[in-house]
């Protein structure tokens, strides 16, 4: 079974090479350039799995990860955090 995973990153050249090795491991990849985009995304879809890069514009990923977590319907999805 294929897994959707949603990268939230600002960085294209991070966001390029986590979405082409995950797709190489045979995942779905969705791809987010801030947290505004990864919840319109996640409105419409619910991933799998949330990769989340810590540092965004506009809202932050701490702030998205407990926006995630407040809300029933995103509770439960995992989220991996991303960090330099």
């Amino acid at each position: 079974m294929q897994s959707t995973i949603l990268v939230v990153e600002d960085e294209p050249a991070i966001a390029e090479l986590l979405s082409v090795n995950l797709g190489f491991a045979g995942h779905r990849v969705m791809v987010a350039n801030d947290a505004e985009a990864a919840v319109a995304m996640i409105a419409t879809e619910l991933p799998d799995l949330v990769l989340l890069d810590w540092m965004l514009p506009g809202m932050s990923g701490v702030r998205l990860a407990k926006r995630l977590r407040s809300e029933g319907r995103t509770r439960d999805i995992p989220i991996i955090m991303l960090t330099a």
